[in-house]
C-alpha cells in the first residue's frame, strides 16, 4: 500500500499495451504481407467517362463532380489537371475532411444525404463494404461512382474534356511521349508515390529498410535524369510530372520525419529541389497547394504515427516561389 510499481516495470507494461494497440491500428490502417510491407489494396471503381456511342458515362459539363481531400495526394492528382486545363467551370469540387474520431473522410456540412465519404460509396453501391478513399469522380445524373482510381481519373481529365476546357490544346499525355510517360509513372508509383507510404507505414524494419532504399535509389535516379532536360519526358510537362509532384510538394513537410524518408530532403538535391519549384509555379499549381490542410491530414489524422495529434508549426513554403533556373533547358532545346 502506498508503492509505486518500479519504473522498468512501468515502461515494460506501456511497451507491451502501446505496441499491440499500435500494431492492431496499423493492420487496419495499413495492412501489411507476412514481411510487415504495405500492401496498398486496389481501387474498386474504374469506370470510363468516353465520347464513345453507347457509353454509360459520356463527357459532359457540370455533369461531373471531383471529391478530394486537400491533403491527400493522390486527390492532389486531380486538382492539378482540373486547374490546368480549366475545367474548375464544368467539373465541381467538394471538399471532404479527414476526422480521425470518425476513422475516415467526413462532410461539413452533410452533403447529398451523407455525413461521411463512407455514406457516399454506400449511396453509389449499397452494401460495400471497401475502402473509401478520395479522389472520387462522381456522375450527378446516376448517382454512381465513375471512378475512384487518380491515375485513371487525371487522364480522363486531359482528354475527355476538351470541348468545354479553357485549355484544349493542353496534352499533358501525347502520343508521341506516353512510352517515357508510362516507364516513369510505373517507377514512380511502386518506389516513390506509395514507396513513401511503404517507408510509413512498415511495420518491421526489415520493410522498412527496403523501401526507404528504393525510394532513395529512385529520387537520385530522378535527380540525375533532371541534370539534362527540364521535365521528366523533355521540355514539356506531362502527366509524368503531375504524379510525382504531390509527393514532392509533402515529402520535406511530412514524408522526411514522419514516414522517416529521412536520408535526404527535396530541397538538397540539385536538380529535384529547382523542379519542385518549377512545377509549383506553373499557373494555377500553387492555388492547389493546401499547406495547412497537408499537415492536419497526416499529423491530425494518422494517429498511430503520431498519437500526440502535434501539428508542426513550420515550414515556410516562400521558398517554392524562389528563381528555379530551369527556364534553361527550354531555351537550350529551342535553339537546338
Amino acid at each position: 500500500m502506498g508503492k509505486s510499481l518500479p519504473p522498468q516495470l512501468i515502461i515494460g507494461l506501456g511497451k507491451f499495451a502501446w505496441t499491440t494497440m499500435w500494431q492492431l491500428m496499423m493492420s487496419n490502417l495499413a495492412p501489411p504481407n507476412r514481411t510487415g510491407a504495405y500492401q496498398r489494396p486496389a481501387s474498386q471503381f474504374r469506370h470510363q467517362i468516353s465520347k464513345e456511342i453507347g457509353q454509360a458515362f459520356p463527357p459532359a459539363a457540370h455533369r461531373y463532380r471531383l471529391y478530394v481531400g486537400l491533403g491527400c495526394p493522390w486527390a492532389h492528382r486531380t486538382l492539378l489537371l482540373r486547374a490546368l486545363k480549366g475545367l474548375q467551370e464544368v467539373i465541381d469540387l467538394v471538399v471532404v475532411q479527414p476526422s480521425a474520431t470518425a476513422g475516415g473522410w467526413v462532410f461539413e456540412p452533410e452533403h447529398e444525404g451523407c455525413q461521411g465519404l463512407r455514406d457516399l460509396y454506400k449511396l453509389a453501391q449499397p452494401g460495400y463494404q471497401g475502402r473509401c478513399t478520395v479522389p472520387v469522380l462522381w456522375d450527378t445524373q446516376t448517382q454512381k461512382i465513375v471512378n475512384n482510381e487518380s491515375a485513371e481519373i487525371i487522364v480522363m481529365l486531359n482528354d475527355q474534356f476538351n470541348d468545354v476546357a479553357q485549355q484544349p490544346d493542353l496534352d499533358l499525355y501525347p502520343a508521341a511521349l506516353r512510352p517515357s510517360i508510362d516507364h516513369w509513372n510505373d517507377k514512380i508509383y511502386t518506389a516513390v508515390n506509395n514507396g513513401v507510404y511503404r517507408c510509413g507505414f512498415a511495420q518491421t524494419q526489415i520493410a522498412y529498410q527496403e523501401a526507404c532504399t528504393e525510394l532513395f535509389a529512385v529520387l537520385d535516379e530522378i535527380d540525375t535524369a533532371l541534370a539534362n532536360r527540364r521535365y521528366l519526358c523533355g521540355d514539356q510537362v506531362t502527366l509524368a510530372d503531375l504524379r510525382l509532384f504531390p509527393t514532392l510538394f509533402r515529402f520535406d513537410l511530412v514524408y522526411y520525419g514522419l514516414f522517416k524518408c529521412n536520408q535526404r530532403r527535396i530541397e538538397d538535391y540539385q536538380h529535384l529541389g529547382p523542379y519542385l519549384r518549377d512545377l509549383y509555379q506553373l499557373p494555377g499549381v500553387a492555388d492547389t497547394c493546401n499547406l495547412e490542410a497537408v499537415k492536419q491530414s497526416y499529423y491530425g489524422f494518422l494517429f498511430p504515427l503520431n498519437p500526440g495529434g502535434i501539428i508542426p508549426l513550420g515550414p515556410d513554403l516562400t521558398q517554392l516561389s524562389a528563381p528555379h533556373g530551369r527556364e534553361q533547358f527550354s531555351q537550350a532545346a529551342q535553339i537546338a
